[in-house]
Parts: structure tokens; sequence; C-alpha cells
């Protein structure tokens, strides 16, 4: 019998999908990504702003129609909109069989099978119940790099956001599990582990009392056919000395770094429940800059929030422009019901939000594109992530590219090369945030010159 799987939302999300679907493997199940062939649909939804919460509902109305085509026999709605609104899930779309929140995970198979004997099924329990660690998985990435999710949840309350009220509080998952899953992810033939959670800098200190990732990174770090590891979603404020010195020292811990920062006027972080300055974090990217040169910065910004003036606006402009950030992305304020945000005053209009997300884009694409220019020349190393049909040109990333958000490097070769193999290149040009280049060889030198 053969699941369509759908994984919406992050990559946090993602991890937990690769865990449901070899829960479903050990049950015996099949998998398909093709709607004409399965029985059975699971979508693992996400509601963090508003367009995640209507790609999750539409994505649900859709798995319906099927449903009543009569060519699915079962259908499970699971994740972050299942927690939050499975009740509203069960009475607006009567064809979703089964719920399985954020928690009971380990409940999908179970869901699933009482789905397909014509029973309702609500796996939904307080997002701060314990977890359920598994060291196995079933992976999606290709195999060649995979998303190690080190912590559940969030203690932090930025007054716009919904994770912890969904997600939970910040529960670490133990470290002896995590290298497991590292191992075995490894034996799997993964070259790169990317770090992720709601926020990764405060891994264990609900657990063992202080900040562990430094020590998580060079435990991972001793992992054999590990070679890259990445880390996402650092909180500025959590950034310690330690953590900076690990980034530097351990050759295969990633010159990268994401720091969400959402803005950078004092008034507006405050009324965002963020525990930074603009001083603050411009010390911070100072201190990263001169400890490691070669740093590349990717941060995520919200425009629109409430109370928000043109003042504060050109603020966050002027910052973005000081900073130079390597990668940035931007969102508009999504108003989320049952957040502190969603009550304040002074709204800001769509249209306005929108003005101001494309004016920090506009200024981040002349940024990003100068910086791509000043890339040419160098020798990085790169990761090969497949090859361009009908050409002798493969599809590449730098240490400076994590996989879904930033850019690639095109490598023009007539060798043959493999998904996951690494490669010297030397970059010989950009296309906007792009870059091209070839395998680079180190010229053999005269010996009648030395």
């Amino acid at each position: 019998m053969k699941i369509l799987f759908i994984s919406l939302g992050c990559d946090k999300n993602l991890a937990d999908t690769e865990e449901m679907l070899d829960l479903l493997r050990q049950r015996g199940y099949d998998f398909t990504d093709d709607e004409n062939e399965c029985e059975i649909v699971v979508v693992n939804t996400c509601c963090f702003i508003g367009d995640a919460k209507e790609e999750s509902i539409n994505t649900l109305l859709e798995m319906a129609e099927l449903k009543k085509s009569g060519r699915v026999r079962a259908l499970v709605a699971a994740g972050c909109l299942a927690q939050r609104y499975h009740r509203e899930i069960l009475t607006e779309i009567p064809e979703v069989d089964a719920i399985v929140g954020t928690s009971s995970r380990n409940r999908i198979a179970d869901a699933v099978e009482r789905a397909l004997a014509g029973r309702k099924a609500v796996f939904v329990q307080d997002p701060d119940a314990p977890c359920e660690y598994y060291t196995d998985r079933v992976l999606t990435t290709g195999g060649h790099y995979a998303y190690l999710k080190i912590a559940e949840g969030c203690g932090k309350r930025c007054s716009y956001c919904v994770i912890p009220q969904i997600r939970g509080n910040y529960r670490s998952v133990p470290m002896e599990i995590l290298l497991e899953q590292a191992n075995i992810l490894a034996r799997k033939g993964v070259k790169e582990l990317i770090l992720v959670a709601q926020e990764t800098t405060l891994y264990g200190l609900d657990r063992y009392g202080e900040k562990s990732l430094p020590l998580l990174l060079h435990e991972l770090a001793q992992i054999p056919g590990i070679c890259w590891i990445r880390i996402l979603y650092c909180y500025p404020e959590e950034i310690t000395e330690e953590l900076i010195q690990t980034i530097k020292k351990e050759p295969k811990v990633c010159h990268y770094l994401d720091i969400p920062i959402q803005h950078a006027s004092d008034r507006i972080l405050r009324r965002m429940g963020r525990h930074t300055t603009q001083s603050q974090l411009r010390e911070l990217i100072d201190r990263l800059r001169e400890e490691i040169p070669d740093i590349c910065l990717r941060t995520t910004l919200i425009t629109g929030f409430p109370g928000e003036t043109q003042e504060d606006h050109e603020k966050l402009v002027d910052f973005v422009n000081e900073m130079e950030f390597d990668r940035l992305g931007v969102f508009p304020y999504s108003q989320e019901e049952g957040t502190a945000a969603a009550e304040m005053p002074d709204q800001i209009p769509e249209e306005q939000k929108e003005v101001w997300r494309q004016e920090i884009m506009e200024l981040q694409q002349e940024i990003a594109f100068a910086k791509a220019e000043d890339t040419v020349g160098q020798v990085l190393t790169v990761m090969i992530e497949g090859k361009v049909a009908d050409e002798e040109v493969y599809v590449a990333r730098t240490y400076r590219d994590a996989p879904g958000v930033d850019g690639f490097l095109f490598v023009h070769t007539d060798a043959t090369l493999m998904t996951g193999d690494l490669a010297q290149v030397q970059v010989t040009g950009s296309n906007a945030y792009d870059l091209i280049g070839e395998i680079w060889q180190e010229e053999e030198k005269d010996e009648s010159t030395q």
C-alpha cells in the first residue's frame, strides 16, 4: 500500500517527515510521489506565518478532492497546523481521517491504520509532552546532506511568534542520540550535516546546565565521512566567544552562520520581544568578521511590524547597507492570532509592508551581486549537487551556500563527478546570485626556478 507524503514548511519539519517516513516503512508501507498511484496521503503541515498556513490548507483541500474521487482511502494531517487547528480541520475538511500533532509523531503509523479501518483518529497532546527520539530515518535530501534537528520548541516568546504554542518550550535532544543519528547518516553517505532547531545556540542549556553547542560540534567533527557541518538559526544574543572559536578552529565546521536579527531599530526590537540592540548586533558582527574573516553571514528581517514608522524602516535600511550581509531574506510581518503582536495597535497595511520589503531586497540585491563579483578568482571547495542535462556543467554549492535558500556555483568541466563529491573550483565569473567556475588544478612548479 503506497503513501504519498507531502512535507511543507521548514527544514525542521522535513526532519520530522523523515522520521515519520521511517516509522511507516517499518510497518511495511511503500512510498510514491505520484498522486495517481497512492492510496494514502499524509500532509506534514506548517502554520508559522499566514502564507504557510494558506499553503497547508490549500494542500489539504486538494488532497481532500482525491479522497472524494475514491482514489485515496485515507488522508492524514500532521505537523504544526494539525497541532494548532485540529478541531477546525476535522470540522471544515471532513475528508481528513486522522490528525497527528507535533508531539505525537510516534503515532503516525497508528493514525494511518485507524484511518484505513474507517475510524477517525486524533493524536494531539500538550506540545511540551516528552519527546520520543529515533536514530534512523528515510532521507529525502538526496543522501549527501541531511538536517540534524538538535532541539524541539522555543522559550524566547517573541511577540510575533506562535512556535512556543505549537512546539512547546525548548528541549534539547540528548547528545548521545544526536551522535548516533549522525553516525548512521554518515554510514549512509551523508557528507554535510546541517544543524537546525528553532534556536541552535541554546543547545544543552536545559539538559546539561550550560550551552553545549561547541561540544556537540567538536564531537560531530570526529565522525568519519562527515566533511561539512553547517549551523542555522543562531540567536545573536546567545552566540558566545567559545562558539566563535569553535567555528574558527574546527576544520569541518563551515564558516557560515545564520543569525536571524529581524530588525535594527531598537524600538521595534523591544516591541518584538527581542533581546539585542543595534549596537550589540554591530559588535557581534564586527567580532565574527574579525575572528573569521571569510565567514558568510545570513540573516532574516521582518518589515511592517505593528507601530513601525518610516524612521524605523530607514534605520533598518541604513543598517543593511552598512553591514553588507552575505545572504539576507525579508518577510512582511504576518499577524498571527494568539500572539501579543497581533493585538498591538497601529497594524501596518499590507501594501506598506511590501513596499518596505521590496526596498530592502533591492538594496540587498546590489550587495549580493557585488559580493559575487568579488569572489571571481578565488579557489573554493564545492559540493556537487547534480549535473545540467545534456551539458558538461555541474551544479554545486560552496560553504557559503545552504541548500534551498542560497545560490549555486555552476562548474564547467568534462570530468565525471558524482552528487556529493567535493571538488576544488576556481571561480571564473558570476551571474546575479550564482557563481561560475572551472575545476582547479594547481600548476606544477618549474623545478628550474626553485
